[in-house]
């Protein structure tokens, strides 16, 4: 979500190589769970062009890092049910994974609002916990309910999801994004993919190489062209 709290917005502005955290190497579990017990997911929420581009959806001036030069792209295609299917996935989090940049903007923003139609999203990202993965922050961090992750990121985003409590959300973050998925932790991507065609952006899916099999879990329209779709590993 952009700086000025507009509704429906993505925010991915900020990201650097913060948000890429340390990898256990591949097929090597990064905890012991209890057998029978069921983990927590980690789903990705990402508002996304048909060329994977997932900077700066909402603002003209939320990300233009690299030269960026299209934000707001996904503006013009949001409906009201859009909308209302983007605030039930904030409410229904149990808690939020962000990469620094993310983090920084929302902090700057969202404990501070007072602009009633930002209210129902305000709420629960103000209210419910959050963990951040950065290589730069220390210390306590300001916005209330949320804690730096200690440690390798990736090792501390699979004990979270062997604890207690409701599915770990993954906000824009596009660097946090890549690293989970490459270390094998991601459960669902929720993704709107949207009409049009950007050139060039920042991604969450990597050019590593890698065969990753998904299977489609649901797909729905809007009425603007947009689709929303949810994948998870096959």
């Amino acid at each position: 979500m952009p700086a000025d709290g507009r509704v429906g917005d993505g925010d991915v502005a900020g990201v650097d190589d913060d948000d890429v955290v340390d990898l256990a190497p591949p097929g090597q579990a990064l905890v012991e769970t209890n057998e029978g017990n069921e983990m927590r997911k980690v789903i990705v929420q990402e508002f996304m062009s048909l060329d994977g581009v997932v900077q700066a959806p909402g603002g003209d001036d939320e990300d233009t890092s690299g030269g960026f030069r299209h934000g707001g792209w996904q503006m013009d295609y949001l409906d009201d049910a859009s909308v209302e299917r983007i605030l039930a996935g904030i409410h229904a989090a149990g808690g939020f994974l962000l990469g620094r940049g993310t983090y920084e903007i929302f902090a700057s923003y969202w404990p501070h609002t007072g602009r009633q139609e930002a209210a129902a999203f305000a709420e629960p990202l103000n209210s419910k916990p959050k963990w951040v993965a950065s290589r730069t922050l220390s210390g306590e961090l300001e916005w209330e309910h949320a804690t730096l992750l200690s440690g390798d990121a990736a090792e501390a985003v699979a004990e979270l999801k062997a604890g207690d409590g409701g599915d770990l959300h993954v906000i824009g973050s596009p660097g946090l994004v890549r690293s989970l998925i490459a270390a094998d932790l991601v459960d669902e991507l929720q993704l709107v993919v949207y009409p049009l065609v950007l050139g060039g952006g920042k991604r969450i899916l990597s050019d590593d190489g890698e065969l990753r099999r998904l299977r489609l879990v649901e797909a729905t329209p809007t009425s603007t062209g947009a689709i929303h779709v949810t994948y998870a590993p096959a």
